[in-house]
């Protein structure tokens, strides 16, 4: 084998190589964009006004789990689980709901990661202010895995101190 061919072979195997490596890391990008752009855009319709953002974004067997050692850490199985023990009994004691801004959205294949920061007034005037970051695992543009981080004595508190009223129980 001549010494040129022996270079030639040996920058095909290169480039083969180096290519085929490349490949998952392309034919991840098309997922990583729009799973990054369905969440930047729901966020986006949740900071105007939008009221669908958990029916739009979480698959009907979401995993949803809050971290931490507060009595409303845990995980809910299902999107009417942390819609009914989570999201509702929290909601009906805002006189406001919760908008979010968005500091930062980070995405790969299927993961997505928000930091943002939640205002709101609570039922007896006070305000509601909170950071959150979500790790969401997507698959077919729904959260079908969430964790979720957050400061819980600032929501543990409206939780506490607005008392809801007879017949608006959090069932």
């Amino acid at each position: 084998m001549t010494f040129v061919r022996r270079i030639f072979t040996a920058l095909t195997l290169v480039l083969t190589t180096l290519i085929g490596g490349l490949a998952p890391a392309v034919a991840s990008e098309p997922t990583t964009e729009r799973n990054r752009q369905f969440i930047a855009q729901a966020f986006n319709q949740w900071a105007q006004g939008g009221r669908t953002f958990f029916t739009d974004v979480l698959a009907p067997e979401v995993i949803w789990t809050i971290k931490g050692t507060s009595p409303s850490a845990g995980t809910y199985r299902g999107r009417d689980d942390f819609l009914k023990r989570a999201v509702q009994p929290f909601a009906k004691r805002l006189a406001s709901p919760v908008r979010p801004t968005v500091a930062d959205i980070w995405a790969e294949g299927d993961d997505v990661v928000v930091h943002w920061d939640g205002i709101a007034t609570a039922a007896d005037g006070a305000p509601y202010r909170n950071s959150y970051v979500w790790i969401m695992r997507m698959h077919n543009l729904r959260a079908v895995e969430v964790i979720a981080f957050l400061d819980l004595v600032p929501y543990d508190d409206v939780l506490r101190r607005i008392q809801l009223e007879a017949g608006d129980g959090e069932n």
